[in-house]
C-alpha cells in the first residue's frame, strides 16, 4: 500500500520545499530588479498564474491518480499501445542531472554556514571575501567533503521514512526557514538607506522594462515562473502521489505556488534592502550569496549573528530541495523494480557522488573544458540541459498528455483534480491549455537557444 503524509501541512511543506531553493535568492531578485521592478514583479505572478499553477496542478493530478512516481505513472495512466511513458526516462535523468550540480551548490552553502559559525570571514576585506570563495572553488577535496554531507543528509533523511524523515525533518526545516526569512527580512528593512533599495525593487519603473526590450523582460518573466516551481520532471508529481482525494488540486498547487512566492519576495526585500544600505550593487548568480552579501554582514552591527541566521537560512532551502528530489530519486527504483527504501538509497548512495563528481572537477582540474563557451563550466552546461531542455519539454510533455484524447485526456485530468473539497480547475481552460500555453512553453525554449547562441 502506498505510503501517505500524516498531515496536509506536511504535503504542503514539502512540496514547497521542493521548489523553494537557491534561485529564489538571487535569481528572483536580479530579475525582479533589473527589468523594472514592480513593472515585471506584476508580469512574473500573470505568468505565475498562466503557467506555474496549472502545471503544477498537473504534475500533482497524475502523481495522485497513478499513485506512483513519474518513473511508471505515464505508463499506469497511459491509453494502451501510445508511448508516453518516453517522458518517464527524461524525468528521471532531469532528476539526477540536477542533483549532479545542484548538490555542489548546496555543499558551497553548508561551508558557508560552518565558516560564518566559525568567523572565518570576521574581518576579511572585500577582496578577502572574494578570494574565499575562490579558493573553495579551487580545492577539490574541499568541495567533494560538503558535496558528500550534503548527499549524506539527504540520503539520511530519506532512509527514515517518509513520515519519520522527508515529512517530519522537512516541516521543521521550512517553519523555521519562514520564521528566519521574516527575521533577517525586517531587521534588513530596518537598516539606514534600505528605503532607497526597496523602492528599486518594488516600484515599477518603465525605464527599465523596456531598457531591455519587450522580448527580453517577458522571457525572464515567463523562465522564472516556470523554473521556480521545479515543474515538469515529476518533483512534485511524487508528492502527489502520498495524498488523498479530500481536496481539490488546484487550491493545493495555488497554496505551494504562494509559499515559493513567499520566499522569494521576502529574499527580494532582505537583499535590496541590505545592498542598498552598505552601497553595494546586487549582482546576478551564486557570487550574491558567496561573495556580495558575506561583505555586507561583515559591514553590519552583529553581522556574523545575521550572518548565520542568513546561511542557517539558505541550508534550509537546499536541503529541502535535495531531501525531497532525493525522495523522488529514491522512489524511481521502488517503483520500477520492486526495491525497498533501504536498497535504493544504499545504490543512490554509490551512485549520486560519482555523478555529482564532474560538476566539482569543472571548477579544478577539468575548468579548462568550456561546453557553452568561452567562461562556461560543467555545472553551466548540466544546469542548461536541466532548466532549458527537460523541465521545459517535460512541462509540454505533461501538458499534452493532461489534454490530448490520445493521452490521459482532459476529462480524466478534470475528474481527478476537482476530486474533494476546495478551488474547482475550470472546464473552460481547455482551450488556452491546448492551444496558447504549449506556444508559451515553445517560446521559452527557443528563447533559450536564442540568447545562448545569438546573445
Amino acid at each position: 500500500m502506498r505510503e501517505q503524509f500524516s498531515s496536509r501541512l506536511g504535503f504542503l511543506l514539502i512540496t514547497a520545499g521542493c521548489a523553494i531553493g537557491l534561485g529564489n535568492v538571487w535569481r528572483f531578485p536580479y530579475i525582479i530588479g533589473r527589468y523594472g521592478g514592480g513593472t515585471v514583479l506584476l508580469v512574473y505572478l500573470i505568468f505565475l498564474a498562466m503557467i506555474g499553477i496549472p502545471l503544477a496542478t498537473m504534475e500533482l493530478a497524475v502523481g495522485r491518480a497513478s499513485k506512483q512516481s513519474v518513473a511508471t505513472s505515464f505508463k499506469t495512466l497511459e491509453p494502451n499501445g501510445t508511448k508516453w511513458h518516453i517522458q518517464s526516462g527524461l524525468a528521471v535523468a532531469g532528476n539526477y542531472l540536477l542533483m549532479m550540480f545542484y548538490t555542489t551548490v548546496s555543499g558551497w552553502v553548508l561551508a558557508y554556514l560552518w565558516k560564518t559559525l566559525t568567523g572565518a570571514f570576521s574581518g576579511l576585506s572585500p577582496e578577502g571575501v572574494e578570494a574565499a570563495f575562490t579558493a573553495l572553488q579551487s580545492n577539490t577535496w574541499e568541495m567533494v567533503l560538503w558535496l558528500l554531507i550534503s548527499i549524506g543528509i539527504g540520503l539520511f533523511v530519506c532512509a527514515l521514512g517518509l513520515n519519520r524523515g522527508v515529512e517530519g525533518i522537512t516541516k521543521v526545516m521550512m517553519v523555521a526557514l519562514f520564521v528566519l526569512l521574516i527575521v533577517l527580512g525586517i531587521h534588513c528593512a530596518r537598516l539606514p538607506g534600505a528605503v532607497e533599495g526597496l523602492k528599486f525593487y518594488l516600484l515599477p519603473s518603465k525605464e527599465r522594462f523596456l531598457e531591455h526590450g519587450w522580448g527580453e523582460t517577458l522571457f525572464a518573466a515567463m523562465g522564472q515562473a516556470l523554473f521556480t516551481l521545479s515543474i515538469g520532471i515529476g518533483s512534485i508529481s511524487i508528492f502527489g502521489s502520498y495524498i488523498g482525494k479530500e481536496k481539490r488540486l488546484l487550491g493545493e498547487a495555488v497554496r505551494i505556488t504562494a509559499l515559493d512566492t513567499f520566499v522569494a519576495l521576502l529574499s527580494g526585500v532582505i537583499v535590496f534592502s541590505a545592498c542598498a544600505s552598505f552601497g553595494v550593487d546586487q549582482t546576478q548568480g551564486p557570487g550574491l550569496i558567496f561573495v556580495t552579501l558575506p561583505n555586507v554582514f561583515n559591514q553590519m552591527s552583529g553581522g556574523r549573528i545575521w550572518g548565520i541566521v542568513f546561511f542557517l537560512c539558505m541550508s534550509f532551502a537546499a536541503l529541502s530541495t535535495v531531501i525531497a528530489v532525493f525522495e523522488n530519486i529514491v522512489s524511481f527504483a521502488v517503483d520500477l523494480w520492486g526495491w525497498t527504501r533501504k536498497k535504493a538509497i544504499a545504490f543512490n548512495a554509490v551512485l549520486l557522488p560519482i555523478l555529482s563528481l564532474p560538476c566539482v572537477l569543472g571548477f579544478t582540474v577539468l575548468k579548462g573544458f568550456h561546453p557553452l563557451g568561452d567562461g562556461t563550466n560543467i555545472m553551466d552546461f548540466e544546469d542548461f540541459l536541466v532548466s532549458n531542455n527537460l523541465l521545459i519539454l517535460g512541462c509540454l510533455m505533461f501538458l499534452l498528455f493532461c489534454v490530448s484524447k490520445h493521452g490521459w485526456g482532459y476529462k480524466a485530468f478534470l475528474e481527478e483534480t476537482n476530486t474533494g473539497s476546495g478551488m474547482k480547475f475550470p472546464k473552460w481552460a481547455y482551450f488556452y491549455l491546448k492551444y496558447i500555453l504549449p506556444v508559451i512553453l515553445l517560446f521559452v525554449f527557443a528563447m533559450g537557444y536564442y540568447n545562448l547562441f545569438f546573445k
